[in-house]
Order: structure tokens, then C-alpha cells, then sequence
């Protein structure tokens, strides 16, 4: 499993003041994605970055795919422009649209892989209708709003339903897991099911990216 699983270091816990720098260091290091947070102190208490900063990080030169994660109400609003800032995946939070399926379409139509969101104690039934239309399901494994929080245990039965629908189905869909993952509990993520791991105080700050990195791939080379 582990060669097919990819590790999104989130930005939300880099240097932002060496922000550019931060995503290289990471990246050389072996990162998949590039996890981008955006919160608007509306949907979820806290305020983050906006289409600039992710225009700035793809004219910087990422060499990795940009994983947005909007934690923002409205969405349809923000989808082109983040699209337009080099995003490559833009995913979203069901209850934060007025109409799922056409915030689905709409990230679509603009060139980007779209993906839904769950938080905690969110229902997967909304997958019932949008599964065939999906590239990514994030599992949030902690309440969403703040970085450097614990990684809640239950979601795990949760990200191995999101498995087994996507198995059914037979589409390649990543599923993701946001929230306090570390090096000593990636793999029981991955045994649930999860093939895509947002890690961001564990990477960012540790001594050393490329070593913690390395660290979680041996760990999901175990499963």
C-alpha cells in the first residue's frame, strides 16, 4: 500500500514568513501534495490565506500538486479564483454550499479535481449522490478551524466506510485524512483505509522534514 500513498505536508504550520522556502524544503523532502488551508473566520473560527498567497506559492514554482482545502461559506465565489492560482485539487465541506452538486461541477469545469469534506460528526449520505463525481474524500480527524489539534480515534470506522464505498465503486478516489497526523498513528489511518495523509505541526515542526517524512513512509511500509 505504501508506494500508493501520498503525504500532503499543510502549509498552515510553515514559517509564513519564509513561506516559499518552507514549501521547497518540504517538497525536496518527499512530499505529494502541497495541503493548502483556507479558512474565513465564518465557516470556522479562524482566518488564514486567500487565492494571492496560492498564486504566489505556483508562480514560485511548485513542483507538487496544490491541495486546497476551503473551509470557507460561500464557496461557488472562490472556486475560479483558486483555480486561476494554480490549484490542482479544490475540495469543500457540503454543509458550506447551497447546492453540492453544482460547486462540484463548477471546481470542475475550471480544470481542478474536486473533492467533499467531512468533518467529525458530519453524515457520509451526502456520498450517496456525488461519489461517481469525485476525485478526493477528506476525512477532517479533528474539528476544523486550528492547526496542532489530536487526532480523534472514532473517525477511523468513518475513513474505512469512505474505503469501502470507494472500492465499490471502482473509481480512483483518494481518500484523505486531515488532523493530527503523526508519525505514530499514520498507520493506523492507513489500515483504516486512507491513502492520503495531511500532516502539518508533525512535518513542519520538526528538526528535520525529510527525516519525519521518511519516518511516515516506513510506517505505512508496515501496513
Amino acid at each position: 500500500m505504501s508506494n500508493s500513498c501520498w503525504i500532503a505536508p499543510s502549509i498552515l504550520s510553515a514559517d509564513f514568513a519564509r513561506l516559499g522556502e518552507e514549501v521547497d524544503a518540504v517538497v525536496e523532502a518527499g512530499a505529494d501534495l502541497i495541503h493548502f488551508d483556507v479558512m474565513d473566520n465564518h465557516y470556522v473560527p479562524n482566518l488564514t490565506v486567500g487565492p494571492v498567497v496560492c498564486e504566489a506559492l505556483h508562480r514560485h514554482g511548485v513542483k507538487v500538486p496544490i491541495d486546497v482545502h476551503l473551509m470557507v461559506r460561500p464557496v461557488d465565489r472562490i472556486v475560479p479564483d483558486f483555480a486561476a492560482a494554480g490549484a490542482g485539487y479544490i475540495s469543500f465541506h457540503p454543509e458550506a454550499s447551497d447546492h453540492v452538486d453544482r460547486t462540484i461541477h463548477l471546481i470542475r469545469e475550471h480544470g481542478c479535481k474536486p473533492g467533499l469534506v467531512f468533518n467529525p460528526a458530519t453524515p457520509l449520505n451526502w456520498l450517496d449522490y456525488t461519489l461517481d463525481k469525485l476525485d478526493l474524500v477528506l476525512l477532517m480527524s479533528v474539528n476544523p478551524g486550528f492547526g496542532g489539534q489530536q487526532f480523534i480515534d472514532g473517525v477511523l470506522p468513518k475513513i474505512t466506510e469512505v474505503r469501502r464505498r470507494v472500492s465499490a465503486s471502482g473509481r480512483a478516489v483518494r481518500v484523505e485524512v486531515d488532523g493530527g497526523i503523526k508519525v505514530d498513528n499514520i498507520a493506523a489511518a492507513a489500515k483504516a483505509g486512507a491513502d492520503t495523509f495531511v500532516a502539518g505541526s508533525a512535518i513542519f515542526g520538526s528538526r528535520n522534514y525529510a527525516a519525519t517524512i521518511a519516518a511516515m513512509r516506513a510506517a505505512l511500509a508496515r501496513v
